[in-house]
């Protein structure tokens, strides 16, 4: 387990998934992050990686052959090394080897920096394609789920997600399979408070489509204690919590990639969302998560 901190916050991230596993604030000891009830949703904030979302029948293919791979890729499951750390700071590794080479026929480089900045989180991936001569096509995000109830009041103040700007978004369901069903895209009322309940994910997470900076907060009613996630350069986020099993956590969740539109054709070079790298280049992302 590693811990950065500074006069905000303390952060701590395990080097099984480069997971986030803490967030706490260190003036009123509030904990942020969802804290992984096995019995509910065991993840706090998995990397999503080579692949964000569910592949079509559990499967891809590439260079004529067909590969098999989870949900949201393997990288949350892998242990990274730590490559460089300092008080406020710290910078994981993961790279290609034979086991990830059976279900993901690509040399990679996976580097994720988590920073504190006053009361932020900042989040960056770095993907490099070390080959000198075959293309690196892959996807990346991430997952952190927040606690609901932040503003720590009895009875029954209402949890909800504030958008910036305040404008409508195109949202994009889920259909059978967890495939995206890009023929039932609609306009979505993002640009008022959305409140949260149980039924709000019974068809899986809220997948809106976005375009340049955009913030999303988990708030509470009558209460300033909020989780803000702000991102510039993804082309989606996802809102996400358990169903039917309920708990008190919201996932918000940046995403340079997107599940398999329903019907997809297997091929990964077809895959929606996903980034082809040149030999030897590098793709950045980054997010960061504002603490209230």
């Amino acid at each position: 387990m590693q811990t950065i901190r500074n006069e905000f916050l303390t952060v701590q991230i395990s080097e099984h998934g480069a997971e986030l596993q803490s967030i706490r604030d260190k003036n009123t000891n509030t904990e942020y992050l969802w804290q992984g009830d096995p019995a509910i949703w065991g993840r706090r904030a998995p990397v999503l990686f080579p692949i964000v979302g569910a592949l079509h029948n559990g499967e891809y293919s590439y260079a004529g052959k067909t590969y098999q791979m989870g949900r949201h890729g393997f990288a949350r499951d892998r242990d990274f090394a730590v490559v460089q750390q300092s008080a406020d700071e710290v910078i994981f590794e993961l790279n290609d080897d034979a086991e990830s080479r059976k279900i993901y026929p690509f040399a990679f480089n996976l580097r994720i920096r988590y920073a504190l900045l006053g009361n932020l989180l900042k989040v960056r991936y770095y993907v490099t394609n070390p080959s000198k001569t075959e293309p690196l096509w892959f996807s990346v995000g991430g997952h952190p789920a927040f606690n609901t109830g932040l503003g720590q009041t009895s009875g029954t103040a209402q949890d909800y997600l504030r958008f910036s700007p305040k404008k409508s978004r195109v949202t994009i369901p889920l259909g059978e399979g967890g495939g995206a069903d890009l023929q039932e895209r609609t306009l979505a009322p993002t640009d008022v408070d959305l409140a949260i309940t149980d039924k709000l994910f019974a068809h899986d997470a809220l997948i809106y489509e976005l375009a340049g900076e955009n913030t999303v907060s988990l708030r509470q009613e009558n209460s300033d204690h909020r989780v803000e996630l702000t991102v510039k350069d993804a082309p989606y986020i996802g809102i996400w919590s358990q169903y039917p099993k309920t708990g008190p956590f919201v996932a918000l969740e940046p995403w340079w990639g997107i599940a398999d539109p329903v019907g997809h054709d297997g091929q990964l070079t077809h895959k929606l969302g996903m980034h082809q790298l040149a030999p030897e280049e590098q793709f950045t992302a980054k997010y960061r998560i504002g603490i209230f």
